[in-house]
């Protein structure tokens, strides 16, 4: 038996990877968890002020507390949790290795990384959304005005900015700019305000209200230029002045990483890849998905609280097939 295959190695460090990597410790099985950026990468990258929808039970793994001072833990506290999970848990965890390619052989898998070329009897993708912003599509957008993420309020102090969304995310943009002295728009598409936490909706509607946060709705931006953009609205187009595109429009998963993998999609829109909801099994035996990856375009289906049974799910199969061999 060569010493060196694993038997289950883990594509994503976020928190769904380091839960199935408890589960595989705890089974006893020997694993590997391969990140491309930091710990929790797509967790380091929201917003420096942002607090979470969910309570700090729901964001637990592994059965370990998540003390948190306030119900909704920050981010900086998950940050904290989930270091500390990681470290006193002793779990093997690569960063900044990219995985890149994915081949069957016999009975295992070779994974290829930027650094390294690893062997595995079972394969768990657990990479999430957050890397490949769903763009806009228009004249402009290649300018280095337009941002797709958002961290801190504080540099577009005194800035026109143009906020584009009408959920979470653009939501706490638009208050957090305008409170630190931004002069905010925002576009939305539809006729109202999407899906946004219900401590923060009451707030922007009384300011888009009394007209400290400016407000086109079905509307949407048709062009940017250096210093002004424009807009398509119900009455007509029209141009306003700008220093700054927060194109909070939304994330993707890395459907070119599933296909080259050789994991099938569903043919509509929504990409959905193929598993067993029980097993959480791909199309490629013994190859595994969980967490939001799951859920194809429908990046709003899954989230920590209801995806981190996946990685019991998965180990308790896996332990199933070996008990059959």
């Amino acid at each position: 038996m060569n010493s060196d295959l694993l038997d289950i190695l883990i594509i994503g460090a976020g928190p769904i990877g380091l839960a199935c990597g408890l589960e595989a410790k705890k089974a006893g099985y020997s694993y590997l968890i391969v990140e491309k950026g930091c710990l929790v990468n797509s967790l380091y990258k929201y917003p420096l002020n942002m607090t979470f929808f969910s309570t700090s039970d729901r964001l637990e793994i592994g059965g370990i507390p998540f003390a948190s001072i306030q119900a909704k833990p920050n981010r900086p506290e998950a940050l904290e949790y989930y270091r500390r999970v990681a470290d006193s848990q002793g779990l093997n965890i690569n960063l900044f290795e990219e995985v890149t390619a994915l081949e069957p052989v016999q009975d295992y898998y070779q994974v290829q990384t930027s650094k390294a070329v690893y062997q595995a009897r079972h394969v768990i993708i657990a990479i999430g959304f957050y890397d490949a912003p769903n763009l806009l599509d228009i004249p402009g957008e290649d300018l280095p005005k337009v941002r797709h993420y958002y961290f801190d309020p504080h540099f577009y102090y005194k800035q026109k900015i143009v906020v584009i969304g009408a959920n979470n995310s653009a939501a706490d943009v638009a208050l957090e700019t305008f409170r630190k002295g931004a002069d905010v728009t925002m576009i939305i598409r539809e006729a109202e305000l999407g899906r946004i936490k219900y401590w923060t909706k009451p707030d922007l509607e009384n300011r888009i209200a009394e007209g400290s946060i400016k407000a086109y709705f079905q509307s949407h931006l048709t062009a940017i230029r250096e210093n002004e953009v424009d807009i398509q609205t119900p009455t007509g187009q029209i141009t306003i002045p700008n220093n700054y595109v927060l194109a909070m429009t939304g994330y993707q998963p890395q459907f070119g990483l599933l296909q080259k993998f050789g994991i099938n999609l569903s043919p509509d829109f929504k990409r959905h890849p193929q598993y067993h909801p029980e097993t959480m099994e791909t199309n490629l035996e013994n190859v595994f998905l969980a967490g939001v990856i799951c859920g194809g375009m429908d990046t709003h289906i899954w989230f920590i609280e209801n995806s981190r049974e996946h990685a019991v799910k998965i180990i308790r199969h896996i332990q199933e097939q070996t008990r059959v061999v």
